[in-house]
C-alpha cells in the first residue's frame, strides 16, 4: 500500500504531470482523433433516403445491435457506417491463423518488432478485403431495401451508386483503422477498443430517450427502470471485480554468493489475472456474432436469413453461442499471452522457483494447471455477466437497452479499466523517472 506522500494519484502530483509530462499531449491527441471520427459519423453518404434507412433500423433488434458497434453511423449511413468491425474481424482471423500457421507463429514469437510489423501489415491487407466484401454487400442491401434515390429496388442495379458507395465505405473503414493505430501509438489505450467504447457512449442519449418514451406510453414504469439500473450498477461492480482479480503464485529466489555478499533469497509472487485477455474476448465474440448478418447483406439467401434471425440478440441461441465464443476467446487469449513453459524457463534462468515444485517441467505443469482453472472461472464469470442483462431486461420489461446490457456494458467497463490502468502506469513511470533523476 502506498503512503499518502508516495501516492502517484494525488491531485498535486497529477497536476504536475499534466503540465510537465507527455500525458497532456497523449490525452489531447486522443480527444482530437475521437472528435474527427465522431464528426465523420454525422456526414451521410449522398444518394440515399435517410428516412427509409432509419425505418429499417427501427424494425428489429439485429440491425440496431450492429449499429451499436458503429456508434450510430450505420443508421445514419455515414462515411464510417461500417465502423472498425472489419479490422476487428481481420485481427481475429490473423490471431487464429497464428496458432496454426508456423510462419506466422514464428513472426509473432521470434520476429521481434519487425515480425509484429509484418503481422500488422497482413492484418491491414485482410481488413481491406473484408471491408470490400462488406461494403459491396451493404451497398446492394441498401438498394434492395428501396433506400436509393432514383433507383427503385425492382429496377436495374445502380452500378455507379454501388461502386461509389462501396469505395466510400472502404475508405471510411481504412481511415478508422488508421486512427485506431494512431491512438494506440500516440494516444491513450487500445485505439480499436477505444473507438468502439466512444461509439457506445454516444448511443446512451438515444437509449435514455427511448426509455422515456416507453414509460410515457405505459410500456413500463420508472420503478422497473430503476431496478434495471441497479442491476446494471451491480453488474459493473462484478465486472470490475473479475477484471482486477488475480491469483498470486508464490516465488522464491535462490540465494547466491558474489564475493563476500549474498544475493537473492527473497520471496515474491507471480500475478495471474482471472481474465488475461481483458475486454478483447468480448469484442471478438461480439464481432463473430455479426458475421452471419454481414454475409447476409451480400448474399441474401434463405439459409443465411434463418441463421441471422436465430442469432438475433433476443433469441436464446444468441445467448448460447455468445457465451461459447466468450469461453473460447478467453482461453485463446490466455494461451497467447502466457506460455507456462516460457514462464518456467525464465524462472529457472534467474534462479527462482515455486516452493514445492522442481524447476523445469513440474513447474510448467503446475502453472498450466493453475492457469487453466482461473481462466475457466474467468470465462464462466464473463459468460454469466453477458447473460444476466438479457434476463434482467426481459424480467423488468425495459427493452430499450437491448444490446447495451448484454454486450456493450462489458466493453464499456473493460475499456474504462484499461484506460485507467494505462494512465496509472504512466503516472507511476513519470514519478519514478523523476525520482531517479534527483
Amino acid at each position: 500500500m502506498l503512503k499518502q506522500k508516495d501516492n502517484p494519484l494525488r491531485p498535486e502530483v497529477i497536476a504536475d504531470l499534466w503540465r510537465e509530462s507527455g500525458l497532456k499531449n497523449k490525452l489531447l491527441f486522443t480527444l482530437v482523433m475521437i472528435l474527427v471520427v465522431r464528426t465523420g459519423v454525422h456526414i451521410p453518404i449522398s444518394g440515399v433516403n435517410l428516412d427509409i434507412i432509419k425505418d429499417l433500423f427501427n424494425q428489429g433488434n439485429l440491425l440496431g445491435f450492429i449499429d451499436l458497434f458503429a456508434g450510430g453511423a450505420m443508421a445514419k449511413f455515414s462515411l464510417f457506417a461500417m465502423g472498425i468491425i472489419p479490422y476487428i474481424n481481420a485481427s481475429i482471423i490473423i490471431q487464429l491463423m497464428t496458432a496454426v500457421i508456423p510462419k506466422l507463429e514464428e513472426l509473432q514469437k521470434e520476429g521481434g518488432e519487425s515480425g509484429r510489423r509484418q503481422i500488422a501489415q497482413i492484418t491491414r491487407y485482410l481488413t481491406v478485403i473484408l471491408a470490400s466484401v462488406q461494403a459491396f454487400g451493404m451497398s446492394i442491401w441498401i438498394w434492395r431495401s428501396g433506400a436509393v434515390l432514383n433507383a427503385p429496388a425492382t429496377g436495374p442495379a445502380p452500378v455507379f451508386f454501388i461502386l461509389d458507395t462501396a469505395a466510400v465505405l472502404i475508405a471510411g473503414t481504412v481511415f478508422m483503422m488508421w486512427v485506431g493505430e494512431l491512438i494506440t501509438e500516440h494516444g491513450i489505450g487500445n485505439g480499436a477498443s477505444l473507438l468502439i467504447f466512444i461509439g457506445i457512449i454516444a448511443r446512451l442519449p438515444d437509449y435514455m430517450t427511448n426509455t422515456y418514451q416507453l414509460v410515457s406510453t405505459g410500456g413500463t414504469n420508472w420503478f422497473m427502470v430503476g431496478i434495471l439500473m441497479l442491476i446494471f450498477l451491480g453488474i459493473m461492480v462484478l465486472i470490475v471485480y473479475a477484471s482486477e482479480g488475480s491469483r498470486r503464485l508464490p516465488v522464491q529466489s535462490a540465494k547466491r554468493q558474489v564475493g563476500n555478499r549474498m544475493y537473492g533469497g527473497r520471496a515474491t509472487y507471480l500475478p495471474f489475472r482471472i481474465n488475461q485477455g481483458g475486454v478483447m474476448p468480448i469484442i471478438f465474440a461480439s464481432s463473430v456474432m455479426l458475421f452471419p448478418a454481414t454475409i447476409y447483406q451480400f448474399a441474401p439467401v434463405d439459409f443465411l436469413k434463418t441463421v441471422t434471425q436465430a442469432l438475433a440478440p433476443s433469441q436464446p441461441l444468441y445467448a448460447v453461442a455468445y457465451i461459447g465464443l466468450i469461453l473460447f476467446f478467453t482461453f485463446f487469449y490466455a494461451s497467447i499471452i502466457l506460455n507456462p513453459k516460457d514462464i518456467s524457463d525464465n524462472l529457472k534462468r534467474y534462479g527462482s522457483f515455486i516452493p514445492g515444485y522442481r524447476p523445469g517441467r513440474p513447474t510448467a505443469e503446475y502453472i498450466e494447471y493453475v492457469l487453466t482453472r482461473i481462466t475457466f472461472c474467468g470465462a464462466v464469470f464473463l459468460g454469466f455477466i453477458a447473460l444476466l442483462p438479457m434476463v434482467a431486461e426481459k424480467g423488468t420489461g425495459v427493452v430499450t437497452f437491448q444490446g447495451l446490457g448484454s454486450t456493450a456494458l462489458l466493453i464499456m467497463v473493460g475499456v474504462a479499466i484499461d484506460i485507467f490502468n494505462q494512465l496509472q502506469t504512466h503516472l507511476l513511470a513519470r514519478q519514478y523517472e523523476g525520482f531517479m533523476k534527483q
